[in-house]
């Protein structure tokens, strides 16, 4: 019998999937080279379902003599090895980020006399778009997004700051190509200081949660990646707990608390007089009432730790730690202002040994030297660059302002700024 080999993802399978398999089983005995987890995400968004359930599931279908794994994107390790007769594939990959993966594959089975055979896209069916069907049904997935990702993840989440609907729309949808793989940001950081900032107020708890999640809804209704709001301290556990049913509500994936006691002031700046930390007791407390509140068990609550931020030892920190799990927390995430990270680090590798599944969350803004690679390979989970589109605007904003009463005109600013019609091309639903 003739040997078929056809590579996919399956990370959805559906009738596009079952046409594909049923035309290869007409050509002979198939193989399934079923992408690994890593190999998804080097050319789209990481899967929602992991290796070990797809590969159970394709497994079952009758048109499907054996699977194997494909740990890249290219086939030609597997080709070699077992040098199938045909490969099958649907023909959508005729362009694309998969044309060079198409062209290897012609070139390697020609050696042996093999065939691409190219199944017609089965139209109006797509996993991206039974996806987005998914995202776009409520707000229940998108807040379950987060901890799908942690639990499929194969590299650090990455989170940037979001102040505005178009900074939602810059981070849901900038990727960049690099060594061949697709880069994008994760999910978004709903900050109290961007946030505070952007209306002009000083971050001290000053715009309340409610004015907050209002104006987060112009940014829900254009954007579906997960979002991380900035919930400062929390409040008093009875306000807390509704602020979690609201965010819930609203379609966030989680919320991260710090452990300061009174007055919020932002934790990187120097202070002659140290903000006070809260008391384990109290702040665990104020953990196990927002945890009790929520009604879907993927919204996360995470407890910041200051321990670092005041100088205490990373035992401290520790401890505090293991009390806020105990309560209730999902992850947790460690501040620090010192420049090389090195306690910071030394906490995460810590930390990782003693309860390895709890994601780790890091903000690196004083930190800015370490890459995001060594953030990873220290068992950091996800990592939030915190305010960094809000400090790009305002140096831009202010040069153009003043460039316009330099010259009084603007002709000398136009190539460094957008096109009207670049602007308006940001914006879903614009015709232009």
């Amino acid at each position: 019998m003739k040997t078929v080999y056809v590579g996919m993802a399956a990370e959805i399978l559906h009738e596009g999937h079952i046409n594909l398999l049923k035309n290869a089983s007409e050509l002979g005995s198939v193989t399934v080279g079923l992408l690994s987890d890593l190999a998804i995400s080097q050319y789209k968004e990481k899967p929602a379902i992991n290796y070990e359930s797809r590969f159970k599931v394709i497994s079952a279908v009758t048109f499907v003599k054996d699977v194997i794994a494909q740990d890249t994107l290219s086939y030609k390790d597997n080709l070699i090895k077992l040098q199938p007769d045909f490969v099958v594939h649907g023909d959508d990959w005729l362009s694309g980020p998969q044309v060079d993966t198409r062209t290897e594959v012609i070139t390697t089975i020609s050696k042996w006399g093999g065939k691409l055979v190219e199944i017609p896209y089965t139209l109006g069916i797509s996993t991206s778009y039974i996806k987005g069907v998914i995202r776009d049904s409520g707000s229940s997935g998108r807040v379950s997004s987060l901890k799908r990702k942690l639990i499929n993840q194969t590299e650090a989440l990455r989170f940037i700051d979001l102040h505005s609907a178009l900074s939602g729309l810059i981070a849901e949808n900038t990727t960049v190509e690099v060594g061949g793989r697709t880069m994008e940001f994760d999910g978004m950081w709903a900050s109290s200081l961007t946030d505070s900032t952007n209306r002009g107020k000083p971050d001290i708890e000053a715009v309340d949660v409610s004015a907050r999640i209002a104006g987060l809804q112009d940014t829900l209704e254009v954007t579906k990646k997960p979002i991380i709001f900035d919930g400062d301290t929390g409040g008093r556990p009875e306000h807390f707990a509704f602020t979690v049913k609201t965010l819930e509500r609203n379609g966030i994936s989680a919320v991260i608390i710090e452990d300061k006691f009174g007055l919020k002031r932002n934790s990187l700046l120097d202070h002659t007089q140290p903000f006070l930390q809260e008391d384990i007791e109290n702040f665990s407390y104020k953990i196990s009432i927002g945890s009790s509140a929520k009604s879907n068990s993927d919204f996360m609550i995470i407890a910041r730790i200051e321990s670092l931020i005041l100088g205490k030892p990373i035992n401290d920190a520790l401890e505090r730690s293991k009390q806020y799990i105990r309560a209730g927390a999902d992850a947790i995430m460690i501040h620090s202002r010192d420049k090389t990270g090195n306690d910071a680090l030394e906490f995460v590798n810590k930390f990782k040994i003693l309860w390895p599944d709890i994601p780790i969350i890091v903000v690196p803004t004083s930190f800015n030297k370490i890459s995001y690679q060594d953030l990873w390979n220290s068992g950091v989970n996800i990592v939030i660059y915190a305010n960094h589109l809000l400090r790009a605007s305002y140096p831009a904003m202010i040069h153009t302002a003043k460039q316009i009463l330099i010259d009084g005109k603007t002709e000398a600013i136009e190539d460094k700024i957008l096109s009207m019609a670049e602007i308006l091309s940001l914006i879903p639903g614009t015709n232009i």
